[in-house]
């Protein structure tokens, strides 16, 4: 079976994971910190702001399964694109939007999704999300692993309290 990789960058990890972990042909799906001016990551330097590192996640999937673009989509529907501060009620560098490319086809396709969300008319204002090449991923502790199935009433709340959930009703359903 052919693998490749993605990694995405959406505000709170938590809310990244179970959309691609339900995705057919998304395997081995982790949160964690993503780039950053540090050897290494843990949520309490990332949480501070003092690394420049994001929460994201990182993911293998099979592109004979399901496509590039198709996870831009999942990735997209997932966030406020035009949020240059952070997502929702998280703020902070470590908190901010990107999609990072392994490779030049992947980069293609990242520029051409959000040209295409730019030019839909669906936001008034640019989309802030970056497109910026790989460099390093930090798997985040264990108990952030999975944390929608960990602890789902806890995560519902915070999805709804932090305002993605109504952000993605109202936008993208």
């Amino acid at each position: 079976m052919n693998r490749e990789q993605a990694t995405f960058a959406g505000g709170c990890f938590w809310c990244l994971q179970g959309p691609f972990d339900a995705e057919p042909g998304v395997t081995n799906v982790e949160v964690g910190y993503v780039g950053g001016s540090q050897a290494d990551a843990v949520y309490a330097t990332v949480a501070s702001g003092t690394t420049n590192h994001r929460e994201g996640i990182h993911m293998t999937y099979d592109p004979n399964t399901v496509t590039y673009q198709r996870l831009l989509d999942i990735f997209w529907k997932q966030i406020d694109p035009t949020d240059v501060g952070g997502q929702f009620a998280d703020r902070g560098h470590q908190y901010t939007t990107a999609i990072y490319y392994h490779t030049e086809e992947q980069y293609q396709w990242a520029e051409v999704s959000k040209q295409q969300l730019e030019q839909s008319g669906k936001f008034k204002v640019p989309i802030a999300t970056v497109i910026v090449p790989f460099i390093s991923f930090f798997p985040a502790e264990a108990d952030h692993q999975a944390y929608y199935k960990k602890r789902p009433l806890q995560y519902q709340m915070y999805k709804r309290g932090s305002g993605r959930a109504d952000f993605i009703k109202k936008n993208w359903t």
